[in-house]
């Protein structure tokens, strides 16, 4: 996993609404937010708590994106289902995933598998990360990851 102060991988992925490309966000602080599958519990949760704090967020010089391995329409179906205001990547090649060391391999009922660790990060306008959150727990994620880009 990135490590703070590490450079911030260079990427650009699908969204429902065009490419995001990071190096576009040059000069402006950005919350990446790696979630393992759209329209789950804790995912949902998570996007809605991000999309509610957008404005918090624009008035800190701050964009959210949420990453996971949906396509893009499923990523679509998914903001329109639940009213969500953040951006939404597609890695369906994992290959984002992989750059921030959140590709990993989990284990449930004693089978081992590849998905997402939950997992957020805070790149700075430099493109240096400045926050990593490995293992998130949901409930207050985004409040606190809204506390430290505004400190």
């Amino acid at each position: 996993m990135l490590e703070l102060g590490a450079k911030s991988p260079s990427f650009t992925l699908p969204t429902d609404n065009g490419d995001f490309n990071l190096a576009d966000y040059h000069g402006k602080k950005m919350v990446v937010f790696f979630f393992p599958r759209a329209d789950t519990s804790g995912c949902t949760k998570e996007a809605i708590a991000f999309s509610a704090l957008k404005d918090d967020f624009a008035a800190a010089n701050c964009e959210v994106i949420g990453i996971s391995k949906d396509s893009a329409a499923k990523q679509a179906k998914f903001r329109a289902k639940h009213g969500l205001t953040c951006l939404l990547g597609a890695d369906d090649a994992t290959d984002v995933c992989e750059q921030f060391g959140v590709w990993v391999e989990k284990s449930m009922y004693g089978k081992s598998y590849m998905g997402i660790q939950r997992a957020s990060f805070v790149i700075d306008e430099q493109g240096m990360i400045a926050a990593v959150w490995p293992k998130v727990k949901v409930p207050g994620h985004a409040e606190e990851v809204l506390a430290f880009v505004t400190s």
